[in-house]
C-alpha cells in the first residue's frame, strides 16, 4: 500500500517483475496482472486477511505505518 493512495481501497502485489493492483473488497485486479497460479495465491491471502487489509488501508490514509500481515504459508 502507498500513503494517501487513490480509492478504491487496494493493495499492490508483485511477482517476478509482474505487478497488479488488487481491490481489497472484491479482490478484483484493477490494473496489471499476475500469472494465474500466483493470482490464486494473492486471492487466497486477501480472503484470509481482508480485515487486516482494510485496517491497513485506513492507517495509510491517515499517514500511519501499516501493520505487517503474515504471508501465505
Amino acid at each position: 500500500m502507498h500513503f494517501n493512495d487513490h480509492p478504491p481501497p487496494h493493495f499492490h502485489a508483485r511477482y517476478g517483475g509482474r505487478k497488479a493492483v488488487v481491490e481489497i473488497d472484491s479482490l478484483a485486479v484493477l490494473a496489471g496482472g499476475l500469472p494465474p497460479r500466483v493470482q490464486g495465491f494473492v486471492t487466497e491471502w486477501g480472503l484470509r486477511h481482508a480485515s487486516e487489509l482494510r485496517e491497513n488501508w485506513d492507517r495509510v490514509q491517515r499517514d500511519e505505518a501499516p501493520h505487517p500481515i503474515e504471508p501465505l504459508e
